[in-house]
């Protein structure tokens, strides 16, 4: 049997800390997705949406420079 609140606290939640400012390549520089992994975060998969995270760290690495 599945715990449910296992399984909840394994979704990774959004990274948008509502300071979006999308630049001329349509990255937010407030959580460093790319519009397309915005409109698409809700229909992610668990694996889907780390990936995403994870280019949203490097992302903001590299903007950090």
């Amino acid at each position: 049997m599945v715990n449910v609140n296992e399984t909840k606290s394994e979704d990774p939640k959004s990274p948008c800390n509502r300071h979006c400012s999308l630049d001329e390549n349509d990255i937010c520089l407030g959580c460093f997705r790319t519009l397309n992994d915005i409109l698409k975060w809700q229909s992610s998969t668990i694996a889907e949406r780390i990936e995403i995270l994870s280019l949203c760290q490097k992302r903001k690495e590299h903007y950090s420079r």
